[in-house]
């Protein structure tokens, strides 16, 4: 959403679009999973009265209204792409099939994981954890809005202190909520590394992805 309070921004959409451009230029297999909360958030939505699986299912609905927008985007930036969806809607994305996800990637094209996992009480974090053990992936980015994991909520605490490298357990006695719960044990029993970044700062997707040290590492 940008700068906005809801919705999808042109001039965000453009940004991560020419984000991924810099790194499919490498030659990197690229796999994306767009979360909705810029639409419609399940979990806040059950905390107001809302049953949780009919809430759970628009925030699924929401992925895939953004997922859509940033193939549109890709794709005007030449940018191979295809949508992928949990949810079964044949006239809007492909159904999800793992081989299928593969071969895409094997020709060069971006592939949006959209709809999360499916069901609703997963979020789009173990959704992206999944699909990355699927189709094998080396690493997870998770670029977000902060630039690490901190210790405590840094707009709350200015003395909070952030992790340049800390392991699954940790994550997980210390409850550090950047990703869920769910998403961090998946990882931690596949041996998948994670590094969380912030997505603000142009250039930060390439320079992760080249082996930069930036944000926060989470491995074993």
């Amino acid at each position: 959403m940008g700068d906005q309070s809801f919705g999808i921004s042109p001039e965000m959409l453009d940004y991560v679009a020419m984000e991924i451009r810099s790194i499919y230029d490498l030659g990197i297999e690229i796999a994306i999973v767009v979360g909705g909360g810029n639409i419609f958030r399940g979990v806040a939505a059950s905390s107001l009265g809302m049953e949780r699986t009919s809430a759970d299912h628009m925030g699924m609905l929401a992925t895939i209204m953004n997922s859509l927008a940033l193939q549109d985007s890709l794709e005007k930036h030449d940018i191979q792409t295809r949508v992928q969806t949990a949810i079964s809607m044949r006239e809007v994305a492909e159904p999800y099939i793992r081989r299928r996800a593969a071969r895409h990637l094997e020709r060069g094209r971006v592939v949006i994981f959209a709809a999360g996992t499916g069901n609703p009480y997963f979020t789009t974090d173990t959704a992206a954890v999944l699909r990355a053990q699927e189709i094998h992936a080396e690493i997870l980015f998770k670029a977000t809005k902060v630039d690490g994991l901190y210790d405590a909520d840094p707009e709350k605490d200015p003395s909070a202190k952030v992790f340049k490298s800390i392991s699954y357990m940790q994550v997980l006695e210390k409850q550090l909520r950047v990703m869920d719960m769910t998403a961090i044990s998946l990882a931690m029993d596949n041996q998948l590394p994670l590094v969380v970044f912030s997505l603000k700062e142009k250039g930060n997707i390439k320079r992760v992805s080249c082996g930069e040290e930036i944000g926060t590492r989470i491995h074993n």
